[in-house]
């Protein structure tokens, strides 16, 4: 069982450059969409044909995603974001008209996030998602069509749900539920309400609270074909 968490925030909030202190060597990032990394980045690098060793990950195949998923060595698996997952589904299929293709996508957003937490006991894999916020003012994680939103809630399959939280120009992490929200942590994990935007320090934590032992550093999947063939 792998410890899975959710990081809810709007775009420009700090979700990704909440990843600034991780040691790349350690990890697998997945974008499903390519996007320069909004901070100094050295040790992040994509992996190409070229580049077989790198470790990010550009693909939106939910196939190749979840496969890299499952056989990556590295510790700590970061997907950039969940969104853009589903968005790429639907563009890809944006002119057929049966709505068949909600249920699809709806899947494979729900695929992803029961893998986060199907992994080896020594991973942690952090979810990277944008909010919205519904007609009763509730904060929560944005989806795409009615089949997530009636029949799963999301937040559900995470253990912890942080969301930024930007307040006087300083960037932060809010652990506990507002009323209005779907935060949540483990009792006695976090000491504040509010934490800073770091999810190295948050990864250290769960170590910490859960007593984990990091395994040897290395980022190569176990199927290097499966990965060139997927890499766009």
């Amino acid at each position: 069982m792998s410890y899975a968490t959710l990081v809810l925030g709007e775009s420009g909030s700090g979700k990704t450059c909440s990843l600034r202190n991780f040691d790349p060597a350690k990890c697998l990032l997945i974008q499903p969409l390519r996007k320069p990394l909004p901070f100094r980045n050295n040790g992040w690098k994509e992996k190409t044909l070229e580049n077989p060793n790198g470790n990010v990950y550009v693909t939106s195949n939910p196939s190749y995603i979840l496969t890299a998923m499952r056989r990556t060595h590295a510790d700590i698996i970061i997907v950039d974001d969940w969104q853009y997952i589903l968005a790429n589904q639907f563009m890809a299929r944006r002119n057929e008209k049966s709505f068949d293709k909600f249920t699809d996508i709806g899947g494979v957003g729900f695929d992803v996030a029961k893998t986060a937490s199907e992994l080896d006991e020594n991973k942690r894999v952090y979810v990277l998602a944008h909010t919205q916020t519904d007609e009763f003012g509730r904060v929560r994680i944005k989806t795409l069509g009615k089949l997530l939103d009636d029949k799963i809630v999301v937040e559900g399959m995470f253990t912890t749900v942080l969301r930024t939280h930007v307040e006087n120009g300083n960037y932060l992490f809010s652990t506990q539920n507002s009323g209005s929200d779907t935060v949540k942590s483990p009792m006695g994990m976090f000491n504040e309400t509010l934490i800073e935007n770091d999810l190295a320090a948050v990864d250290r934590t769960i170590c910490e609270f859960y007593g984990l032992e990091s395994s040897p550093s290395h980022t190569s999947l176990t199927n290097n074909r499966m990965v060139e063939n997927a890499t766009y």
